[in-house]
């Protein structure tokens, strides 16, 4: 048996759900690199770069060109979070990384990013249907993920909301293309997203200098 055969065979069953190997992994993973991000630390790249690995197994044996994509992105973006975050200025002795909140004008870019992006990905996914059976879901967690994870590697409180907003599609998502795992995990998404909002905004009230590290990502 190869590896991805493994990764894409069934581990157990909940709930009349089967469960693969490659969703409760990669999952599991993506649960680790959202909390190393809450702590700031700059683990959360490597961890969100394997769990992107794994992923696009479990995705491509649900035929979610989308959900392939969007892992596909987490790889990219993860190692480019990653050199980003080792070259900040405000990275603390512990490994941890200052935060901030995004101003008005970084937030129109992201909002428009995510609209005009979930348009053009999801004219893509219906102008070819083999590419996605749910167009418009598939772009836009594609484009929010990409959101999301360009407003973490910036160190924007904001990230956090995007991530929620990304989960509420994902959730139904994942149970209806029979990835119960990652169904379940997107709800302690929830609740880690929560948290983290909570103590990111928190921490970005007592930045001594909040554009800092702007001008060290830019």
């Amino acid at each position: 048996m190869s590896a991805l055969t493994w990764l894409n065979s069934e581990a157990f069953t909940v709930f009349d759900q089967k469960v693969i190997w490659s969703d409760m992994i990669g999952n599991t993973m993506g649960l680790a690199a959202l909390a190393l991000g809450w702590r700031r630390s700059i683990w959360t790249w490597p961890a969100q770069l394997v769990s992107g690995l794994i992923l696009v197994a479990a995705y491509a044996s649900a035929h979610l060109a989308g959900g392939v994509g969007k892992q596909l992105l987490v790889i990219g973006v993860a190692a480019w979070g990653w050199t980003q975050w080792r070259r900040g200025r405000q990275q603390a002795q512990d490994g941890t990384i200052a935060v901030r909140t995004a101003s008005w004008k970084e937030r129109g870019l992201l909002l428009a990013g995510a609209a005009l992006g979930t348009l053009a990905v999801g004219g893509l996914f219906t102008a070819f249907p083999n590419l996605s059976w749910s167009p418009w879901a598939d772009a836009y967690i594609f484009v929010g993920t990409l959101v999301a994870m360009v407003a973490q590697a910036r160190g924007l409180v904001e990230f956090w909301f995007a991530w929620l907003l990304v989960d509420l599609v994902g959730v139904p998502l994942a149970f209806s293309s029979g990835l119960a795992f990652s169904g379940l995990v997107y709800v302690v998404y929830f609740a880690l997203v929560l948290w983290g909002a909570h103590d990111w905004y928190q921490r970005s009230r007592t930045t001594a200098n909040p554009s800092a590290l702007e001008g060290a990502t830019a």
